[in-house]
């Protein structure tokens, strides 16, 4: 099974229970659409499992990418001084941050910006739409892609030959709720992927302890909740 999921943000014990809760084994494969870290208390474990298990895949979101622009930006400033990066680069992890290495931090430097197959699209926040369709990811920045706030709308309803997959903000605040948003094609007569053009996968798992993912062959969705 393809399970697709987003903004987990560090809560390592949760995304474990929803892994242990869809029976996630070697044959399956999760996609986590950005903001593996920040807000909770073990980003760089969650970073370092998903590192370890290769059937996990993970794109750039913003959180990672204000964490790269930091890392970035110190090593200009001390190019050859390697230990005095990574300790401060260990204190922009809060909780867990003594974990981090440099393995981890060129995991973190290769995240694509976007996953594209043959159904369906992954990218963090959005993408453009011009003139009602969805403009390719591979014509798109990166800042764009992990930023964007236009493409959540629930009234737009982009033409796309692929579902594009997304997170970034809370789905509670456009429905109330804490539930992953599924948006029918206009006019689409068939059932499961292909009949939805977008589908918002942030169900606010740092704000309501709620945490889910969408399996693609079942076009179901399945959530843990914090104990």
């Amino acid at each position: 099974m393809q399970y697709i999921c987003a903004d987990i943000h560090g809560e390592y014990e949760l995304f474990l229970r929803l892994l242990e809760r869809i029976g996630f084994s070697a044959s399956d494969e999760m996609i986590v659409c950005g903001d593996l870290i920040d807000k909770g208390r073990d980003s760089v474990r969650l970073m370092q499992y998903v590192m370890e298990h290769s059937n996990i895949r993970a794109i750039l979101g913003n959180h990672e990418h204000a964490f790269l622009r930091r890392y970035w930006a110190m090593m200009q400033e001390n190019p050859t001084d390697f230990d005095s990066v990574l300790w401060e680069l260990r204190d922009y992890f809060s909780y867990d941050g003594k974990l981090l290495n440099w393995e981890t931090v060129d995991f973190l430097e290769s995240l694509p910006p976007f996953i594209e197959e043959e159904d369906f699209i992954c990218v963090h926040a959005g993408l453009p739409i011009e003139g009602g369709r969805v403009l390719s990811p591979k014509r798109t920045t990166t800042e764009f892609m992990v930023n964007d706030r236009r493409f959540k709308e629930p009234h737009l309803l982009p033409e796309t030959e692929k579902c594009v997959f997304f997170g970034h903000t809370p789905t509670s605040y456009l429905c109330g709720k804490p539930r992953i948003l599924k948006y029918r094609r206009s006019g689409a007569a068939v059932e499961g992927l292909k009949g939805y053009c977008k589908i918002h996968l942030d169900v606010g798992t740092w704000l309501h302890g709620v945490l889910g993912c969408y399996c693609v062959e079942t076009d179901s969705e399945i959530y843990v909740t914090k104990a």
